[in-house]
């Protein structure tokens, strides 16, 4: 009996057995039998004690190899065919990051090797190799690219200079005429983009609250090209009904971005809600430690990918190998820093809502949060960013500047707790009425927790509203 077996990309086994004799058959030498079975790997072959497999050849051609030191049936394949369930069966996030192919490196090392270069020497001048220019393509961007697609259940994914850069090649897939239709409450940096550059491009922005779809309805029309989402939103932690707002634009021929970066991986996948495109700045959670900066997109398709990989080269965004290697080194602990940042934001938000000198909590974690049921049927929980209202901008502002543990500065995503005012610093760009109409508030403070000790972080901010002006 042969039996082919995929044993890894682009490699097919053949396993040859001894058959049993047949004992209804008039003869009882065993008759030759083929057939394909389910992807198992090679190591179930090799648990099946009492049977005898040899490896005949590979693609590459492998050497006669035994397994074991008797006969192997039909039936007895068969009966292990439901273990492929176990061998095909997609791990866990937590798993992926730390298991993830670095698929280049001869000598198996654990660590994605470095290919800090800027060229590849080419076989000859008229033939080339995998790689020639580090703008077009590099082994270690590479497996971070391959890694992000698989943790977004993406055709591709493409990783970028900077989440901006990201975002700027998005809008390149539009052309002059075209509309984007994006939510109000949105990073900063985007808000910029969209309000102060892509329109000189002759593309038309149309903002809306994301979380009425009636307004998402009227404002998606013939000429809309992209529909531009975050959920939970920056800074206000409003949530947006991604599958809904996905399923409208689609039946009007328009793409949906959805701005992950709050989230992760880890808690959300909007492709699987109808997304065509993600986007992370992996600066945040994915990298996790302030050290780099980087965007990524995760697009469904290969239509799309092909536009968006030729953005990437013709623009020259792509993220540099150094930075790349940062962001597989920092991603292998995302699910354990997004674990426990989480959990601290939740009951510092806990603390907050009681807390006499705070008016308002904003974070889909709390019970009374009003897109709390939405949130959780779209992603897995609530994060680590999260923001309030003092009705003070004199206490905001003390608050923000005499808190010991949290670093004032823009971001979020970090180890490193962070403190901010938006309105004067990530939103800062936003005009004042604008953001009024919005309903951002100079005495809005975010908070991105991190994996410091929670108790320590709720005494720190609990003493600073404590002395602040009254």
């Amino acid at each position: 009996m042969a039996v082919a077996v995929p044993n890894a990309p682009g490699r097919l086994f053949l396993l040859q057995s001894t058959p049993f004799p047949n004992p209804s058959s008039s003869a009882s030498a065993a008759r030759a039998q083929s057939f394909r079975v389910p992807p198992l790997r090679l190591s179930l072959f090799r648990r099946m004690a009492g049977r005898s497999l040899t490896v005949i050849a590979g693609a590459s051609g492998g050497s006669e190899r035994d397994l074991s030191a008797s006969a192997v049936s039909v039936e007895a394949l068969d009966s292990i065919a439901s273990d492929s369930d176990l061998e095909t069966k997609e791990p866990s996030v937590s798993t992926m990051l730390t298991s993830f192919e670095n698929s280049f490196d001869k000598y198996g090392a654990l660590s994605t090797p470095l290919y800090q270069t800027a060229t590849f020497k080419q076989p000859s001048a008229t033939d080339y190799g995998t790689y020639d220019y580090t703008r077009s393509g590099n082994p270690t961007r590479d497996v971070l690219q391959s890694l992000m697609a698989k943790l977004e259940k993406a055709d591709q994914a493409f990783c970028f200079t900077s989440g901006m850069a990201a975002l700027a090649a998005v809008t390149h897939l539009l052309q002059a005429g075209q509309e984007i239709v994006a939510g109000e409450d949105i990073y900063g940096g985007s808000d910029r983009l969209l309000s102060q550059v892509v329109p000189r491009n002759g593309i038309v922005v149309e903002r809306v609250d994301t979380t009425k779809i009636s307004d998402v309805v009227s404002a998606i029309g013939p000429s809309t090209r992209l529909v531009w989402l975050e959920s939970p939103t920056n800074p206000r932690q409003q949530i947006t009904d991604i599958k809904t707002i996905s399923e409208i634009a689609h039946s009007h021929g328009a793409l949906v971005l959805v701005d992950n970066s709050i989230m992760s991986p880890v808690l959300s996948r909007p492709i699987e809600l109808g997304a065509d495109i993600v986007m992370h700045s992996a600066t945040k959670f994915i990298a996790g430690h302030s050290d780099l900066m980087a965007g990524i997109l995760a697009v469904k398709g290969e239509s799309l990918a092909k536009e968006v990989g030729f953005l990437q080269n013709a623009e020259g965004s792509g993220l540099a190998p150094f930075d790349c290697w940062l962001c597989l080194r920092g991603i292998k602990t995302m699910a354990l820093r997004v674990e426990k940042q989480q959990a601290n934001a939740q009951k510092i938000a806990e603390f907050l809502a009681s807390h006499p000198r705070v008016k308002q909590v904003n974070y889909a974690g709390l019970p009374d949060h009003p897109g709390r049921a939405l949130h959780y049927s779209q992603a897995k929980g609530a994060g680590s960013v999260l923001s309030f209202l003092t009705g003070s901008l004199a206490l905001s502002k003390h608050v923000v500047e005499t808190t010991k543990y949290f670093s004032v500065t823009v971001s979020f995503g970090s180890v490193k707790s962070l403190i901010s005012l938006p309105c004067f610093m990530s939103h800062a760009s936003i005009p004042a009425s604008v953001r009024e109409e919005r309903g951002l508030t100079d005495d809005l403070v975010r908070i991105s927790v991190g994996i410091e000790d929670v108790e320590d972080l709720i005494a720190d901010l609990d003493r600073a509203l404590r002395t602040g002006p009254v």
